[in-house]
């Protein structure tokens, strides 16, 4: 990275100050555009990159940072039906489903959740996180960058916590692993992004269906001999002519593509990130222990990257697992509520219960901290509209069947790893799930958490946004004691 980008001091990330802010390559060619050339990209691959993917390479392993995953519901996920059941209310509150046991005394989760029950000792349940947003695109931009707007719109104006935690972390020294910083495994990506912060620091997106047969990441390792030439062919077509290329290069831009070079190059040669990417290195005892289906096979990939020294990993589960519309937005109109509850439920309990058990295993449970969430609950009165269609978990158009809308002031969220004390429960809503009314966290309070295990002074760091402005990663917000 050009040395104007880096920090005046331990406290501060300033903003993009070279022509990637926008997101761009030269030429108009985007960041994930320039992944999917692969090897066709490599005319562009200078000497002073190479030789900088060498010292990367080689560098001695530093101890190993901390690392997030987060594991999104696109839509939001009901807190009644799952973690925060209110068996005592009347029945157009408390849904249909039974309560059971924990292994934390005295604390009860539905009957879609048996495998977590018996691991509630092992993670921890927030149930008081409540924000101000009703649509899914304002609630998705204000949990995840901290946006207080209450009005959707069609692009994010903060960048997300995952790009800012890329962004911070870049300022800290070169990379000694292979991997990217921030990688999406089928991310959320329709109401957040990196924003002012440029496409630069957004993730390497994997997309595709990770328990499938075939399944493979684009872009990493050399598949043949053949390939092998044909990149060593690209450096030397590069040496010959980089000396001709800047010397018309008065912005520097070739130079602030460097990076972007390395990564790519880096994803192309190492032994290492192919490894990482590769679930068929698992024994097939593990990979059916998260299941074998796409939702178990994200989890499992994520928890691969974190071990082989990616930073930060976000994946969704979203698609035809939820049901008819692929989401979690149990409107009476996309989906009969209980009927996609529990045609979702096994794949989802058993995949997080794996996670829970597998990080423990491992020895990450302080390196590493997980957090399952969407972007608000559900209503907690149940609601009735006809189907606008048949399918997974809906019944054939105009048959009426139950629902849940959008809550944004009371939902739940799972936190485990990271060093945080487990089988808590944080926070409570009141007698039908309709307020947050004991511990009341907001979004703020949500980043602050994130980036404190992180490493990211959020009380004092800021980043210059398109006018150049100084902005608070985090505002109003402190992170949550319980989860530090």
């Amino acid at each position: 990275m050009n040395s104007s980008n880096k920090p005046n001091t331990h406290s501060r990330c300033q903003g993009p100050q070279n022509p990637l802010a926008n997101g761009a390559f030269a030429g108009g060619l985007g960041r994930r555009s320039f992944m999917r050339f692969g090897l066709a990209g490599f005319a562009n691959l200078s000497l002073p990159g190479m030789l900088k993917l060498r010292a990367a390479s080689s560098a001695p392993r530093q101890e190993r940072k901390k690392s997030v995953i987060m594991v999104w519901q696109p839509g939001g996920c009901s807190h009644i039906d799952t973690y925060d059941p209110k068996p005592q209310a009347s029945s157009e509150y408390r849904g249909p489903f039974s309560t059971i046991s924990t292994a934390v005394p005295g604390v009860q989760f539905t009957e879609l959740l048996p495998r977590q029950a018996k691991l509630a000792n092992k993670f921890s349940v927030l149930r008081s996180m409540r924000q101000s947003a009703a649509g899914h695109p304002a609630g998705s931009m204000q949990l995840l960058s901290g946006d207080p707007d209450t009005r959707d719109k069609p692009q994010p104006k903060y960048p997300d916590w995952m790009s800012v935690g890329n962004y911070c972390r870049s300022m800290q020294g070169p990379r000694t692993s292979p991997l990217p910083s921030f990688v999406g495994v089928n991310p959320p990506t329709t109401y957040n992004g990196p924003a002012y912060l440029g496409d630069a620091y957004g993730p390497f997106i994997v997309t595709g269906d990770p328990n499938a047969p075939q399944f493979t990441v684009p872009n990493i390792g050399l598949k043949t001999e053949e390939d092998s030439r044909r990149l060593g062919r690209r450096v030397s077509l590069r040496e010959n002519i980089d000396n001709l290329q800047r010397a018309f290069d008065v912005k520097g831009e070739l130079e602030s593509l460097d990076q972007f070079e390395t990564q790519a190059m880096t994803l192309l040669t190492s032994p290492e990130a192919k490894a990482a990417f590769d679930l068929n290195q698992e024994d097939d005892r593990t990979r059916d222990r998260y299941g074998r289906n796409t939702w178990g096979q994200q989890l499992l990939l994520a928890r691969r990257l974190v071990e082989a020294g990616v930073d930060i990993v976000t994946t969704s589960l979203r698609g035809p697992l939820c049901g008819r519309v692929n989401n979690w937005d149990d409107h009476a109109v996309n989906h009969h509520v209980f009927d996609a509850l529990r045609f979702r439920a096994d794949v989802y309990d058993q995949a997080v219960s794996a996670l829970v058990e597998d990080i423990h295993e491992r020895g990450l449970e302080e390196q590493l901290l997980v957090v399952v969430t969407g972007e608000f609950g559900r209503t907690p009165k149940i609601n009735y509209q006809p189907s606008t269609g048949a399918g997974n978990a809906s019944a054939a158009a105009g048959t009426v069947q139950p629902g849940r809308d959008h809550w944004p002031r009371a939902f739940s969220n799972l936190w485990f790893g990271g060093g945080i004390e487990p089988g808590q429960v944080i926070g409570a809503t009141d007698k039908r799930g309709e307020d947050s009314i004991e511990r009341i966290c907001g979004p703020d309070d949500f980043l602050a958490t994130l980036y404190h295990h992180l490493g990211i002074d959020y009380e004092n760091v800021t980043i210059e946004d398109f006018s150049g402005r100084p902005t608070p990663i985090v505002n109003h917000g402190h992170a949550i004691a319980e989860l530090i």
